[in-house]
């Protein structure tokens, strides 16, 4: 058990040591960008934009950057797929796929479209008039960074629980061992202290498929958002958007299986005549938790994992923030204290990897416990 956690320390550590060549890079770039703004020919320095490097690190992206050696950048180029409202800026075509590497690191054209550098676009696709000027965004429905991220994570996830329940069916009555192992405690955990509790014992079964789904997704996004190298790395469950559609799931699951009860105590709760008229006090608030609760999931696993994210990256951050303040003498005697602060978020970033999916996972459950309940 030590041996096993001295590796992961150091595998942890390894994670945040390799985000350092990158911070550097971004730092660099970001120096020769100052000056060569200076039209006078002076070379002054502007400090490390920290605030934007991190925002950069923790949003979604055309493709998917591994390390930069001076202006020579290594990246996995994903798919471009774009829907013109203008074909006529485009040789009459309207649709359009391409990989990103035509973008040259964002700073090319090609067919007519162009990765924008201006503030209000900055880092979207977006359309070139015939005078070559940025004239709107087309429909993007490109493989980003994120979506590529859910993709290896589903058929990651795919194979484990197949071959879990393989494992099953062969050994059935025998000790587990292996993957079955290690995911039929989780497995059980959740059907006996997260179902059977919030659903009851009569309707819980209907509800485990998709329960043990979102649970193991969250959970292996969470995880592989830990590890900085491709195909991991991915802000999956950081990404808003990916939470609201697990958020929606909950949701509409909630409103197809509630019954008579559920609603009756909605739109005719038990209280006095004087809370729901003239004023239908009590039904607002009651159809207002419908509404609220699916969002409460959806900021929750939103907030905690993209705010893991962005404290690693600022700790890591401090080293050239000081760098550039002072000197690099003082960039690199902050560093050994910048790594232990990230490996100790890391570490940290684990419990609450575990944390998070099973709160989503018991809230989600209590919604459809609340929703199929029997009137008492």
């Amino acid at each position: 058990m030590l041996k096993t956690a001295k590796i992961f320390g150091i595998f942890l550590a390894l994670s945040v040591i390799s985000s350092v060549p990158a911070l550097a890079q971004h730092a660099e770039e970001h120096t020769a960008h100052a000056e060569e703004s200076h039209g006078d020919g002076s070379h002054e320095e502007e400090s490390f934009n920290a605030g934007e490097f991190v925002i950069e690190h923790v949003s979604d992206a055309h493709d998917w950057h591994i390390v930069s050696f001076g202006d020579t950048h290594i990246s996995i180029p994903l798919p471009i797929i774009v829907y013109s409202k203008k074909p006529e800026w485009h040789d009459g075509k309207s649709f359009h796929v391409f990989m990103s590497s035509k973008f040259h690191h964002g700073h090319a054209d090609y067919k007519g479209f162009r990765l924008s550098q201006t503030e209000e676009n900055k880092g979207k696709i977006v359309e070139l008039d015939e005078q070559g000027q940025e004239a709107g965004k087309p429909t993007d429905i490109s493989i980003t960074k994120t979506v590529a991220g859910i993709l290896v994570s589903v058929v990651i996830l795919i194979w484990v629980l197949l071959a879990v329940a393989s494992s099953a069916k062969k050994n059935k009555g025998k000790a587990p061992s292996g993957l079955q192992n290690a995911l039929e405690p989780i497995i059980v955990f959740i059907r006996d202290e997260v179902a059977k509790p919030a659903i009851g014992e009569k309707k819980y079964e209907k509800f485990m498929p998709f329960l043990l789904t979102v649970f193991f997704f969250i959970l292996i996004n969470n995880f592989m958002g830990l590890i900085p190298i491709p195909p991991f790395g991915a802000n999956v469950t950081g990404n808003i958007a990916v939470t609201m559609v697990l958020a929606l799931f909950t949701f509409a699951i909630t409103t197809i299986s509630g019954n008579k009860h559920y609603w009756k105590e909605i739109y005719n709760p038990d209280v006095p005549w004087w809370l729901k008229f003239p004023l239908p006090l009590m039904p607002i608030v009651e159809l207002s938790g419908v509404i609220t609760k699916p969002f409460v999931l959806m900021v929750r696993l939103f907030a905690n994992m993209m705010a893991g994210h962005m404290i690693v990256t600022v700790f890591v951050s401090l080293i050239f923030i000081f760098a550039s303040l002072f000197n690099a003498g003082v960039g690199l005697a902050a560093s050994p204290i910048s790594v232990a602060f990230s490996v100790f978020i890391l570490m940290l970033d684990v419990l609450v990897s575990f944390i998070q999916a099973y709160v989503f996972t018991l809230l989600s459950a209590l919604y459809f416990g609340m929703a199929t309940a029997d009137h008492h």
